[in-house]
């Protein structure tokens, strides 16, 4: 205890060594009841973000409470293969080391993959240990492991079996940069400021054009109509005839169809069937010829006669130039509108036309759907049901196919030339028998056989992570499964909702019968005090392992729960951790105090027993209060009550109330008391602190290894005595009010004062006098049953209080009529409240009985304020 300041590197390293090697964090079933908590699987590439640190301090702090209250905790951590993010990075590797992918076997690319991953995939978890995440890591789990690696493959063939996986050439989100198709869920749409080009299409045996408009004069290369609607006078005249495409002079038909929004432009659509999917449904309807102008990678095709080779925004430019050159382009306006950008690479997204693997989503979502709505699976907060519920109604067919060699590949076995012929197996030796069974041939060989070269997209293996992890695919009746499964909650972020929520209970339901979890916590967005997203690319992201450096994990942990209520954005501030880290230093100074002082076995004063009674009270309804709050999943505030039970009431009021006059010991009585009660509220705020907490706890008695904090016990709520509550309320109103008294009037502390009450109850204070007096330092306090002059006055509920020194009448008639002004407006404000029917028929009788006490409490105040007024 020689430090003047709580110093944490040491002290976190420590503990968070002592509790590892104790085997605290593990879990295996018995008898208990279980909480469950499935990490969400960071990506493997990843490093510790600001929202890493507060959903992890989340799971955290409701895995340690669970512990505490006798339950068999398990947080199962893990990490995400990440298919796009990971291999772009073996790609940049590899590009590094003058390696192309390209020129890679796939096993070869695979090897380098695998290498990088046990390089640096284990840093993110590494990073959770320093927080003080207390994950069973034993458990610790990889999507590409083998069992997990197994359960997507079974489960890929089970789906396909129930005729619930096809394949077909669909238009989907094509990522140029990572060249694979993305689900609608992968793609984000931002605003940007673009260019709308005019164009003039010539009108075949005929002077008259058309003009269309469009924000991609590149793909004009690959129209293959212009569609007007039937409905359109000005143009019913042109029926069967065609246009030239500027620049290639094509011919093209113009064909007439419902979808032509007459009002928009000028009524007239280019159609280009390759590369919107508005075009390619109207190409189907109308029979139209489909010309792909972009090669994978957004240069242009072949198709596209021009350009070739060329990337997509140069040909923008230079197709702009080259149709204003040839008296084509008529005018250009600048518009802003919404652009698809990829999740992974922030590449641009092109519609393609590709030959994809499908889920089927209707029928299956449909339990899932369901059992949201009737809170069978419950959202905190629950206004995300609206979003959720309006997603599964609208779900679209999962495009689960990818074009990358990292992850689950595809168990698709085609057996002749093309991809017409294949069948569906977990090896090329199941797929062989297939194939016999299925063609009658039996020359063909394991060798003939050529598996599907794509991958499963990642969200196809973290949909099953609450079952794979506990291996409940091929061990479907296994102890862990039936004793963790399902789990109880679910922290995550509201902008994976449908990329995996949604996928995680529609997957329970399919291969458990159930939900996966009984809650999801919604955390928010972290942002900057300016309301921006943290993110790399405004550099306004702090680095949270500088952060912990700096103010230690309890005081970040502290810093970003602060502010961070269920479902809403986190404004955060740094201030916010180094108000965590001075808490820790309050804390630590408290115990430095109490530490510090010498016993005695004098007999435990009054006034010590009034404070240990009015202490314990307190925690006792601060207990309720937590328990509260943590039922409602509302954990910032279960912070804040804590807080404020340790620094203002313990801290401030109890701490003063009990210590010794100085020179004087402390009885051991009420040391002991304070020990337990400083050991109490370590244990309330252990899972938010977990750190501090424990080194406070080992410091306050002889404690074995296994004496931590962490596997000690939730304090249990006892009745709440509120008339112990209102006594200690009466109690720092006096000598708060007796403190404002000295400060205004530059009356030293050291000076002891008299104080007068007049009132109608004196009891309330009696057991009260002893700690008044050693507190506000007086000298004597007497019942009076009239008012005095010539004293300072002030008014506790509705009594009276006097302290005789010499005033200044013109003030003090100015404080009581402000006072008065005051309590005359609270009065009408709370009667207005009890004349409205409608709030005394419908609030709960305490609240209504709590509104008449307030009115009575006032009108006594305003009484007593008008008399002093009239003995000024």
């Amino acid at each position: 205890m020689s430090s003047k300041s709580y110093s944490p590197t040491n002290i976190e390293d420590k503990w968070y060594k002592h509790w590892m090697a104790q085997g605290f964090f593990n879990s295996t079933p018995d008898e208990r009841e279980p909480f469950t908590i499935v990490i969400p699987p960071p990506n493997v590439t990843g490093i510790l973000h600001m929202g890493h640190m507060l959903n992890n301090t989340i799971q955290d702090v409701l895995i340690r409470r669970a512990r505490l209250l006798g339950k068999n905790a398990c947080w199962v951590p893990g990490t995400d293969h990440a298919s796009i993010a990971t291999e772009a990075k073996v790609v940049n590797m590899l590009k590094e080391k003058g390696i192309e992918k390209n020129d890679l076997s796939r096993e070869e690319f695979l090897k380098y993959a695998w290498e990088w991953k046990e390089k640096h995939g284990g840093i993110i978890l590494e990073q959770l240990k320093k927080l003080g995440a207390s994950c069973d890591w034993d458990r610790t789990k990889f999507t590409m492991d083998n069992d997990l690696y197994d359960a997507v493959i079974e489960v890929f063939i089970d789906l396909f079996n129930k005729g619930l996986i096809y394949r077909g050439v669909r238009m989907v989100n094509w990522d140029p940069q990572a060249q694979t198709a993305l689900s609608d869920e992968e793609v984000v749409h931002k605003e940007v400021q673009s260019k709308l080009y005019y164009i003039s299409y010539q009108i075949k045996d005929s002077s008259e054009s058309l003009t269309i408009a469009t924000t991609r004069p590149e793909t004009i290369l690959g129209d293959t109509a212009i569609c007007i609607n039937p409905n359109d006078e000005r143009y019913k005249h042109l029926k069967g005839k065609k246009v030239f495409v500027p620049l290639i002079e094509r011919e093209i038909p113009i064909i007439f169809d419902d979808y032509v929004d007459m009002e928009f432009g000028t009524g007239c659509l280019k159609v280009t069937p390759a590369h919107d999917i508005n075009d390619y449904n109207i190409g189907i309807r109308h029979n139209l010829e489909v010309i792909d102008v972009l090669n994978d990678d957004g240069t242009l095709s072949e198709k596209a006669q021009m350009y070739v080779g060329q990337d997509r925004f140069k040909v923008r430019k230079d197709v702009a130039k080259e149709l204003d050159t040839k008296g084509y382009l008529s005018k250009v306006e600048k518009i802003t509108n919404k652009v698809g950008f990829s999740e992974r690479t922030d590449a641009v997204i092109e519609p393609k036309l590709s030959l994809q693997w499908f889920l089927k989503m209707e029928n299956l979502s449909k339990p899932a759907l369901d059992n949201v709505m009737n809170d069978t699976v419950q959202f905190h907060p629950s206004k995300f049901k609206n979003t959720y519920k309006h997603w599964m109604e609208n779900v679209k067919d999962w495009c689960i196919s990818r074009q990358l060699w990292w992850g689950q590949r595809i168990p698709v076995w085609y057996y002749a030339e093309g991809t017409q012929d294949y069948v569906v197996a977990k090896t090329a030796e199941q797929a062989l028998e297939l194939v016999i069974e299925k063609t009658g041939n039996q020359k063909i060989e394991v060798g003939d056989l050529r598996q599907d070269e794509d991958v499963l997209d990642t969200w196809f293996s973290s949909w099953l992570w609450p079952i794979s992890v506990f291996d409940g695919f091929k061990n479907p009746d296994n102890p862990d499964i039936n004793y963790y499964y399902p789990t109880n909650d679910l922290v995550t972020a509201p902008e994976i909702m449908f990329f995996w929520v949604a996928r995680m209970i529609i997957a329970g339901y399919e291969y458990k019968g159930g939900k996966p979890f009984e809650n999801v916590y919604y955390t928010g967005i972290v942002r900057d005090e300016k309301r921006r997203k943290m993110s790399k690319s405004l550099g306004n992201s702090p680095d949270p392992i500088k952060l912990m450096n700096k103010y230690g994990a309890d005081g970040v942990r502290s810093g970003v729960l602060f502010s961070s209520p269920a479902g809403n954005d986190l404004l955060f501030d740094e201030k916010l951790c180094e108000q965590g880290r001075n808490f820790c230093n309050k804390i630590w100074n408290a115990l430095k105090l109490i530490q510090g002082w010498q016993t005695s076995d004098n007999k435990q004063p009054e006034y010590s027993k009034v404070a240990t009674d009015w202490m314990n009270a307190k925690i006792n309804k601060a207990i309720d209060e937590i328990d509260d709050h943590f039922e409602k999943y509302r954990l910032s505030d279960a912070l804040m009550t804590t807080y404020k039970l340790i620094w203002d009431d313990f801290c401030s009021w109890y701490l003063e109330m009990i210590k010794p006059n100085y020179g004087d010991p402390i009885d051991n009585k009420t040391l002991d008391e304070t020990r337990s009660i400083l050991e109490t509220l370590m244990q309330m705020l252990h899972p938010f602190m977990p750190f501090i907490t424990e080194e406070v706890w080992s410091l306050l008695g002889k404690r074995d290894k296994q004496d931590c904090v962490m596997v000690s016990s939730w304090p249990e709520q006892k009745n709440i005595d509120n008339l112990i509550l209102e006594r200690g309320e009466i109690y720092q109103d006096i000598v708060s009010n007796v403190r404002n008294i000295r400060n205004t009037n530059g009356i030293s502390p050291k000076e002891t004062l008299t104080l007068s009450i007049k009132t109608t109850n004196q009891e309330i204070f009696k057991q009260l006098e002893g700690l008044i007096k050693r507190t506000a330092n007086l000298s004597s306090i007497e019942y009076i049953n009239e008012v005095m002059s010539d004293c300072k006055t002030f008014l506790v509920k509705s009594h009276e209080f006097f302290i005789p020194i010499e005033i200044d009448e013109q003030e003090e008639r100015k404080r009581l009529e402000d006072e008065l002004k005051y309590n005359q407006g609270f009065l009408k404000s709370v009667q207005g409240k009890l004349k409205n029917e409608r709030f005394v028929q419908n609030a709960p009788e305490a609240v209504v009985a709590k509104e008449k006490q307030k009115m009575e409490d006032a009108m006594s105040k305003i009484k007593a304020l008008e008399e002093s007024l009239a003995n000024l």
